[in-house]
């Protein structure tokens, strides 16, 4: 059997952690090969030590039988590796093009030469079905465009060997079909696709044979087609997971959010960003703002929690209008925020564990006297989170935010924002990213939440997750909301019609 990449007894450790203990993954040529683990099993890390990232204390790596090293991404790319990472590596003033292009680019005369480029990219880009302007910046991008940026950049440099590390969590049902497609394009040209995920309908969909680690230890691979989703649920998190939601019926309270006629305007004199947007979000109800990525939820979240300002209409919680409060104002007011993105908008990345638990209450006399921190009482506070809602991390309160697992630091935000007991708790992709096991975590979470009289306002990509735990689904679309829809009596494919703007005028 002639295989393509050998990963072998590969360990890899950090203070505190063994991230990859022993493990074994080999890549036959031509298959989709999907590593599946719990956040913090060790899958980035892994991949990481192919892609040159990391340097293993212990292991070989063999391409088509023959030991190589590599000692960084330059030697990766030489041998024809290529990895989108799951937080994706592009120079946001820069633009498509030049993102591509960037460390291969051609020139002459000391001059860069983007013609050539520029030709092969647009032909990659139809050729793949990755469509992308070459000249837009990359900050002026949806997500889901972004990554079509980091797929064409593998594909520039004629990568055999293409490395997808939760490539999924940022994409729509229709984006996500549409990249199972393409990856299947790709190994039917002759390249091999090692691809990282948490989601088991995804594996089954694409995937030949799966890898499973569980703790940084490989659990063993298996054909996907012969095996069910109940058994890799159990390979990964080592107990039988229950794949759906139970939830008791809704009963709604009081209203605790009111938006009414909500317009934010555009950087530009075109089109609002935010076209009179008004519903209200009760009590003991979850509601969930469904949609594309880049029709609006961000810039209404961002509106609601103070990060951006409103032009006109009104913002009220519990009756009061909030619409000019400060971020901190709403937050004491009792507005929770599970941002997006957790490394811009959730975490102090350089900050430890502790410090980033109370971000919210670190002038709070439990935590602050005089001035000066409670040092003892934050970390004897962060470790009663760490263990209430099961954070991972190699050295508990005093770990580095920056070095624990995605999922981990998406725990973090989660236990801090909860645990403020607040009135309207807006979760902005809680889930994303995340593994069976956080999943249902998350989702039982915020299903407690919501026993107790919360209100939650949830932004999702994720289509399952709409419908499994919304009491009421906004969908929106150019800023604007298309309709309101009743779980209990739409489809996916209706849902799916609003979301691309096809679908007509509907309330639930």
């Amino acid at each position: 059997m002639e295989y393509v990449i050998e990963m072998c007894n590969i360990t890899k450790e950090f203070p505190g952690i063994i991230a990859n203990d022993d493990v074994t993954l080999r890549l036959k040529k031509g298959e989709i090969h999907a590593l599946l683990g719990e956040n913090g099993a060790g899958k980035s890390t892994l991949m990481s030590v192919l892609f040159g990232l990391y340097k293993p204390e212990k292991g070989l790596i063999r391409k088509n039988g023959e030991a190589v090293q590599i000692h960084g991404p330059n030697d990766a790319t030489r041998l024809g590796i290529g990895m989108v990472h799951q937080h994706f590596k592009l120079v946001h003033n820069f633009t498509v093009l030049e993102n591509i292009v960037l460390g291969v680019e051609t020139t002459k005369y000391g001059f860069l030469k983007m013609d050539d480029a520029r030709k092969q990219v647009v032909e990659l880009s139809q050729k793949y079905g990755l469509e992308v302007n070459p000249d837009a910046l990359i900050s002026d991008i949806s997500v889901g465009m972004q990554q079509r940026v980091e797929i064409l950049k593998m594909l520039y440099r004629e990568n055999e060997i293409l490395i997808f590390d939760e490539p999924t969590a940022v994409l729509t049902p229709q984006e996500i079909d549409e990249l199972m497609k393409i990856m299947k394009g790709l190994v039917a040209e002759g390249k091999s696709i090692l691809f990282i995920t948490h989601k088991l309908n995804e594996i089954k969909a694409v995937a030949d044979r799966c890898t499973v680690l569980r703790k940084g230890r490989c659990i063993g691979t298996v054909d996907v087609a012969g095996t069910s989703l109940e058994e890799l649920s159990e390979m990964m998190v080592g107990r039988k997971v229950s794949l759906f939601v139970e939830k008791p019926e809704s009963r709604p309270g009081k209203v605790i959010l009111s938006v009414e006629g909500l317009n934010v305007r555009g950087k530009s004199a075109g089109k609002n960003l935010l076209s009179e947007i008004s519903f209200d979000v009760r009590e003991g109800e979850i509601v969930c703002l469904a949609g594309i990525d880049g029709n609006g939820q961000s810039e209404l979240v961002y509106a609601l929690t103070g990060m951006l300002p409103v032009d006109s209409g009104k913002v009220s919680l519990l009756g009061r209008d909030i619409s000019r409060d400060s971020i901190r104002g709403r937050s004491r007011g009792g507005i929770s925020h599970i941002p997006e993105d957790r490394h811009r908008h959730g975490l102090v990345l350089d900050y430890n564990l502790a410090y980033n638990l109370i971000l919210q209450s670190y002038f709070n006399p439990e935590f602050n006297k005089g001035g000066f921190l409670k040092y003892d009482d934050i970390c004897s506070y962060a470790d009663s989170l760490i263990e209430r809602f099961d954070i991972r991390s190699g050295q508990g309160a005093k770990t580095v935010a920056r070095s624990m697992s995605g999922g981990n630091q998406q725990k973090a935000i989660i236990a801090r924002e909860i645990d403020r007991a607040p009135k309207l708790l807006i979760a902005v992709q809680p889930t994303r990213g995340l593994d069976v096991g956080a999943i249902e975590y998350i989702h039982r979470q915020l299903i407690e939440e919501r026993g107790k009289g919360k209100g939650i306002l949830l932004v999702s990509l994720e289509l399952d997750e709409v419908m499994d735990i919304s009491d009421r689904i906004l969908v929106m679309y150019e800023g604007k909301i298309a309709a309101e829809l009743d779980p209990k009596k739409t489809t996916y494919q209706e849902l799916g019609m609003y979301m691309a703007g096809s679908g007509k005028e509907k309330s639930a």
